[in-house]
């Protein structure tokens, strides 16, 4: 396996960040990266004592919040929490999804979804990042400057069979995190986003094997992506580096949604000479 990206040490020395979803896969390979960096990180999950085992891992940098993205008051508090803390709020991560298996095995098609499931995944998956662009923004307008970067999926720019608010929700977050950039660019604000396709988090590894392959069939690249690759691609999003990009979308897939759908069937057919 090649190396995964190299941490940049005192990038965000002095900043102060968020990571929602922070306790496990992508949210916690942020967390990890940015407290390598230099950065003090809120790590808020819903998962409160995951959360807080993560920041007692991480050190003094790190500390634990619990909340719920379905809750707006709870997303206001731990903005409001970390800015009476720290003073600042430099980074946020709006990265929590509604990952509960309960959920997704509701979220199906048009004809059999119910309302109360896609008004639930929405309330997570795009009012919960609304709710926080809503309460960073005052804060990083006055400083005159603040990295926002969210959590799309490829899910947003391509159909399926499987699910239906998950990936509507997803690609309505392309379109938030353009209109943040648009209406909070001229005040120091970047609003970019990440989209990933399958990423080995603890939950994919438990996929169907079957499933795994015919995902991996379709790469350009020899493997999966690992969540510590989206994680340097969010924080260098997040980063001075990146200071002339904003409203734009990174899709991370190995490659999957630049190739023709036909593509690893026409290698078969290749490899069979016919």
């Amino acid at each position: 396996m090649p190396p995964l990206p190299a941490v940049r040490p005192g990038r965000f020395d002095g900043q102060v960040a968020i990571v929602t979803g922070g306790a496990s896969g992508i949210g916690e390979a942020t967390c990890r990266r940015l407290v390598a960096e230099g950065a003090q990180v809120v790590v808020a999950d819903v998962d409160g004592a995951r959360a807080g085992a993560l920041a007692d891992a991480l050190g003094p940098a790190a500390w634990a919040q619990a909340f719920d993205a379905a809750d707006v008051a709870s997303i206001e508090r731990v903005v409001r929490t970390c800015v009476e803390r720290h003073g600042r709020l430099d980074v946020l991560h709006n990265n929590a999804a509604l990952s509960s298996p309960e959920v997704h095995a509701r979220d199906r098609n048009a004809i059999e979804i119910d309302f109360d499931t896609w008004d639930l995944v929405f309330a997570v998956n795009l009012r919960g990042y609304l709710a926080g662009c809503k309460y960073a923004l005052p804060t990083m307008i006055a400083q005159g400057r603040g990295a926002i970067v969210n959590t799309a999926s490829t899910g947003g720019f391509a159909g399926d069979i499987t699910r239906l608010a998950y990936p509507v929700s997803k690609a309505a977050i392309v379109g938030l995190t353009r209109q943040i950039a648009t209406q909070h660019g001229r005040q120091g604000i970047r609003c970019n986003a990440v989209a990933p396709g399958l990423v080995l988090t603890p939950g994919t590894r438990g996929a169907a094997a079957s499933v795994i392959e015919v995902m991996q069939r379709h790469l350009l690249v020899p493997e999966f992506g690992e969540p510590e690759d989206i994680a340097a691609l969010v924080c260098h999003l997040a980063s001075a580096e990146a200071r002339y990009i904003n409203g734009q979308t990174y899709i991370a897939d190995g490659g999957m949604l630049a190739h023709n759908p036909t593509m690893a069937d026409l290698i078969d057919v290749v490899a069979r000479g016919a």
